[in-house]
């Protein structure tokens, strides 16, 4: 059977291209569907879209009357997100790849979050978080997060605390070692009553390798655990936290090797603003790759 003209193209169509988000080879890093012309499109569409091809998350880009300004729309298999990493890096990254944004005007993203600045470091897309960092008291103490993870006390370093910068919430744990963080088992049935009735946990485990130098996983704890490669809505207030404890100020940069254990291996690179003891901006960086392009018959 040949492929030519399996598509009539008198029929509605829609083009999209997928990414490999937070790398520069294919096959690692985070998968993405983008769509770079979907301003026709509604929101029922868009979910269903999602829906059918199945990643972790799809992107609708819809020019504006504005230069530079793009609307962004983030959808998983079953909800729109108001903001998430890996789509709004891979989106900016793709608008200048294909010539929509050249490095002459400012680019910002409208998301339902907020409007996203975005700026290009050589073939780095980096992004401002659109929410200042928060770190509060998590539910999970030390030992019940050891207990979630299926370790022992000894392996989690201290009590977590939940960390935001981008409007989701994750739980930031710090373990001893990669080896400590390559054994998790989380463990669903261990999961605190508190966190089953918020529709389970995002954790975010991590190791530090060096003062900037970080290993970490990121999973989402159910009555099933799923991971994920790369999230850079995690990376951001993990780095503010870092930063919070440091005895460092000014532009601190840290750079978070995430999906080594999914065999997905990413790296998520955050600026952190800090002039004095307080941060007061966060910024998450990094590439992608172009693995393929499709047209989806509407």
């Amino acid at each position: 059977m040949s492929l030519h003209g399996v598509i009539d193209p008198r029929e509605p169509s829609l083009d999209y291209l997928l990414l490999d988000v937070f790398t520069d080879t294919p096959f690692q890093g985070n998968p993405l569907a983008v769509f770079p012309d979907a301003g026709a499109l509604g929101t029922s569409a868009m979910q269903r879209i999602a829906r059918e091809l199945n990643l972790s998350e799809t992107v609708f880009i819809a020019a504006t009357a504005m230069p530079g300004v793009f609307n962004l729309r983030i959808f998983t298999p079953h909800q729109e997100l108001a903001f998430a990493g890996h789509p709004t890096i891979g989106a900016a990254w793709l608008l200048r790849e294909i010539g929509w944004h050249d490095d002459q005007l400012p680019l910002k993203l409208q998301v339902p979050a907020g409007e996203v600045p975005i700026r290009f470091d050589g073939a780095h897309a980096w992004l401002s978080t659109p929410s200042p960092l928060s770190i509060e008291p998590s539910p999970l103490s030390r030992a019940s997060a050891a207990h979630l993870l299926g370790l022992s006390v000894e392996a989690v370093i201290d009590d977590p605390v939940v960390g935001s910068a981008c409007g989701s919430p994750f739980h930031l744990i710090a373990l001893t070692s990669i080896e400590t963080l390559t054994h998790v088992r989380a463990r669903p049935s261990q999961l605190p009553a508190a966190l089953r009735d918020e529709h389970g946990a995002n954790v975010y485990m991590y190791v530090q390798e060096g003062d900037h130098s970080v290993r970490a996983r990121k999973l989402r704890i159910t009555d099933q655990v799923t991971e994920d490669p790369a999230t850079g809505s995690a990376a951001a207030p993990l780095a503010g936290h870092l930063a919070q404890q440091s005895p460092e100020s000014g532009m601190l940069e840290y750079t978070i090797h995430q999906g080594i254990e999914m065999r997905r291996p990413s790296r998520i690179g955050v600026l952190v603003d800090k002039p004095d003891r307080s941060v007061t901006a966060i910024h998450v960086g990094g590439m992608a790759v172009v693995i393929g392009e499709g047209r989806l018959r509407l």
